[in-house]
């Protein structure tokens, strides 16, 4: 198996930390996106900027500042990584934030964030990345979604608009780019929630007001469903079983991999 360059630029997530622990100890060079420097300290790389360090006994993870909210970071981070490793083979995007509560009460500031960091956020990196892997004829993008399939549960419709939203988009990658050799994986894991712990905390309306009428009317029920997230938040066996399914696709032949891999048990 020759070894990749991979791209995660989530690593501040518990789901994009062991994703690129994963794909270091399998081999692969791997640059671990944090959105600011200091980043997720569960990763155990060397510390510093780009290039700086790696673990004992696998091949090398490098930390890279990229806030994948903002153009000009992306823009920098991926140049970064072309001038240090002069390609990159694989993108792993990771899930955004679980936003919860009633439709009505979030802005549409709070609407454009949580689109963005589902959405935006991954065509801003793929932008960025694809005239290379265009140009060689070769590459993989990974998505890695939280269960978005929460049917009619209250409060929790504009997480499932958002994962919706970020499937249908890699699936349109993966049939636009099937004719330049760049392939598409959805590696779906079991989990609504992408972080557990002190970390999780789902994302609430602005509108406390709105929040507040409809707390009256179904008394109880938010905190009802911020019980069900907090049940099928990630936990470590989840986030070891996403990120072997994900070495599992960069590993594999090309064109051998299916589109979508169900990394867990909804």
């Amino acid at each position: 198996m020759m070894s990749k360059i991979v791209l995660v630029t989530g690593a501040s997530s518990v789901l994009g930390g062991a994703t690129a622990e994963a794909l270091s100890g399998a081999g692969h060079l791997v640059y671990a996106g944090v959105g600011y420097a200091g980043g997720y300290t569960g990763v155990r790389y060397g510390g510093g900027s780009a290039g700086s360090g790696s673990v004992p006994g696998r091949a090398e993870l490098r930390p890279v500042t990229v806030d994948v909210a903002d153009q000009r970071s992306v823009a920098s981070a991926v140049a970064g990584v072309l001038s240090e490793a002069g390609r990159i083979d694989v993108v792993v995007h990771t899930t955004g934030p679980v936003p919860r509560g009633p439709v009505e009460s979030f802005t549409p500031y709070q609407l454009a964030q949580i689109y963005d960091a589902h959405v935006l956020s991954t065509q801003r990196v793929n932008r960025a990345v694809l005239p290379g892997m265009r140009e060689r004829r070769d590459g993989l993008l990974v998505w890695i979604l939280t269960s978005g399939d929460t049917g009619d549960t209250p409060y929790l419709a504009l997480h499932s608009e958002a994962v919706g939203a970020a499937d249908h988009l890699a699936e349109s990658y993966a049939r636009e780019l099937a004719g330049f050799g760049v392939e598409t994986a959805i590696v779906v894991s079991g989990s609504l929630a992408p972080d557990t712990g002190e970390r999780f905390r789902p994302l609430g309306p602005d509108d406390l007001e709105t929040a507040g009428a409809y707390e009256a009317r179904y008394p109880g029920l938010v905190d009802r469903v911020d019980g069900r997230l907090a049940e099928h938040a990630v936990t470590g066996a989840e986030a070891e079983r996403v990120a072997r399914a994900v070495v599992a696709v960069v590993d594999g032949p090309r064109g051998g991999s299916p589109l979508r891999v169900a990394a867990g048990t909804p």
